[in-house]
């Protein structure tokens, strides 16, 4: 191809990928905090047990929550803008990374950015989780790089699940596995340290299970990499039928399998089985989650399906040029709706800042606080309060009825006590401030810095230094 028409492509491409990216965080250009179900990022979060995955429930925002506390300690920009600057560059570098897996470009990068798990997590709010679904075709072109290989993989780790899917994609493409695992081992120190020394909460993973969509039943659904647990985060489309296309999406993919390499191929059935499996083995995933330790990520089993991108976009970069713009078609119909339901993800304010000025640091417990909270729109949030301040929290999570999640056992004997005005007892828990309606008690409580916050402060510093471990054993080497 003459310079000039490959630059002109090249143009052309990038252009093509600042538009999906921007068909789907659009909203996220508006000022304010970013607060739409599960994603409560505000400006000025605490550092605090809790974020540093040793609070009241289990450790599902670490490293997240610690590491977006400590950049907001210099207070140089918000933290909600940090978040917008990370999702934009994971976009753009999942972008390159798809490029580079065939001559399909238009094809692999439409499939890797715009797609019914990545839309359907935003609208969860679980913008981390797509941050490292992103990030995954960026990990496979890296492969034969082991040291930018492992940085793509630490960057996807920021939420435990992302560290697990980018881990196993990593570690199996990997040209040097022993040292990719054990820095992916590392990078999961941050959550799993906390799982180990908890008792395992979760349940409910009947709930989180991956749900049919119109038209195609569950197993076209998982084809399609559809499929959330909450219906209220689906758009409008894949309910009218439109999903149907992601099943054809599927059947053209296949035209391109011989691009993939084996181990993807793998991969991504172990991912689309998997997550069926959860799906039509209820009682046994129900007893994994309960029974084993960090078992409770995958609970909502449509997270499995992280596994399968990896193989789509490599399927989808190596098609023949009719099938390749069928396919871009095929990836746009299947959520025609996505840029107008992401509408959503318009940023607000979680009022926050009274409230951490009053805690000063110390434990917080607000009679009455519900775990979500309602928007202006009815939406519900994660609490921003539990985020702003060290918050007593309850973590009762219902879905349909359905207690998922019981509260927490610390919130449970702290309302007790409160209704005692046993303040002696209060003190014990670490609460130091007692909201209840108008009354505000101070119990005498101090922060709480004892050894677990300590370890949790250590372990996510230590995560954010991991990457410069691999300048260490360069040096080491030569």
């Amino acid at each position: 191809m003459p310079p000039t028409r490959k630059t002109a492509r090249q143009i052309l491409l990038w252009a093509w990928v600042s538009l999906l990216l921007g068909s789907l965080l659009w909203p996220l250009a508006a000022p304010g905090e970013l607060l739409l179900r599960d994603m409560a990022v505000v400006d000025d979060p605490a550092l605090t047990l809790g974020a540093l995955g040793f609070g009241d429930l289990p450790s599902r925002n670490a490293p997240q929550d610690g590491v977006l506390a400590l950049l907001a300690l210099p207070g140089l920009i918000p933290v909600s803008w940090v978040v917008r600057v990370l999702l934009v560059a994971a976009g753009l570098a999942g972008a390159w990374g798809a490029m580079q897996l065939g001559r399909a470009q238009f094809a692999a990068v439409t499939v890797a950015l715009y797609n019914p798990f990545v839309v359907e997590r935003l609208l969860q709010g679980h913008w981390s989780l797509v941050l490292a679904a992103w990030l995954l075709p960026l990990v496979v072109a890296l492969r034969a790089h082991p040291r930018a290989q492992i940085v793509a993989m630490w960057a996807a780790s920021l939420t435990p699940t992302g560290a697990v899917a980018a881990a196993v994609v990593a570690v199996a493409t990997s040209r040097r596995r022993i040292l990719t695992a054990v820095f992916a081992l590392l990078a999961w120190l941050p959550w799993l340290v906390p799982a180990l020394l908890s008792t395992p909460t979760s349940g409910g993973a009947q709930a989180f299970a991956v749900r049919a969509e119109a038209g195609v039943g569950t197993i076209g659904t998982v084809l399609g990499l559809g499929g959330i647990w909450n219906a209220g985060a689906v758009p409008a489309s894949r309910e009218t039928g439109f999903a149907v296309a992601g099943v054809v999406l599927f059947v053209v993919l296949l035209a391109g399998v011989r691009n993939c390499p084996p181990v993807l191929l793998g991969l991504g059935a172990i991912g689309l089985a998997a997550c069926l499996a959860t799906w039509a083995l209820p009682g046994f995933t129900s007893w994994l989650v309960v029974h084993v330790p960090g078992a409770g990520l995958f609970r909502d089993s449509q997270k499995l399906l992280m596994l399968a991108i990896p193989a789509y976009v490599s399927m989808a970069a190596g098609l023949n040029r009719p099938l390749q713009w069928a396919a871009v078609v095929l990836a746009l119909l299947q959520i025609p709706d996505a840029p107008r339901e992401v509408q959503v993800l318009r940023p607000s304010s979680g009022n926050t800042a009274g409230l951490a000025e009053l805690a000063a640091g110390r434990d917080v417990l607000i009679i009455g606080a519900p775990t979500l909270v309602l928007r202006d729109d009815g939406l519900p949030v994660v609490d921003p309060r539990a985020k702003a301040v060290s918050l007593v929290e309850s973590g009762e999570l219902r879905v349909d009825g359905i207690i998922t999640d019981p509260p927490s056992p610390r919130w449970t004997a702290a309302v007790d006590a409160w209704s005692h005005h046993d303040l002696d007892r209060l003190r014990e828990l670490g609460v130091g401030v007692v909201i209840d309606g108008d009354n505000v008690v101070e119990t005498g409580a101090g922060p709480q810095r004892g050894w677990r916050f300590h370890l949790g402060l250590g372990l996510t510093v230590f995560w954010l230094l991991l990457p410069f471990g691999l300048v260490f054993i360069r040096r080491r080497q030569r």
